[in-house]
């Protein structure tokens, strides 16, 4: 017998501004070594890497709150229309079971089977 799955844990929350903040300074680091010290045997393009490691780092600062504001704000206009739709099945529609008899939320749509193939031939068709 299959012991019944446990629910997943939330996203860990962590600070993807500093993240983006710290590698930035990062290849600041090593742009400001390699000013110093000199490429190894005349390779300029180690400069541009850092240089453009750079560049990356301050896009990833500038982009990241905005990208998880968005995602904040359609996790929430979401979770209004779930609050809206289950309204509705809460005032006496009927509530639907899964396969083991016991209730299953309405805004659950019944996944294949892992392992599942879709069925074909000619008895699925019908025929």
């Amino acid at each position: 017998m299959t012991r019944a799955r446990r629910p997943d844990p939330p996203p860990m929350r962590s600070n993807d501004v500093l993240v983006a903040a710290a590698g930035t300074a990062a290849w600041g680091v090593a742009l400001v070594v390699l000013l110093i010290v000199g490429p190894p045997s005349g390779d300029r393009w180690w400069l541009w890497v850092c240089v453009a490691g750079i560049m990356i780092g301050l896009f990833g600062t500038w982009y990241t709150p905005r990208l998880q504001a968005g995602r904040e704000r359609l996790e929430t206009e979401r979770a209004a229309g779930r609050a809206a739709e289950s309204g509705g099945a809460e005032n006496g529609a009927d509530h639907a079971t899964d396969h083991t008899g016991e209730d299953a939320p309405e805004s659950t749509a019944r996944a294949p089977e892992p392992g599942a193939r879709p069925a074909s031939g000619p008895a699925a068709d019908g025929r």
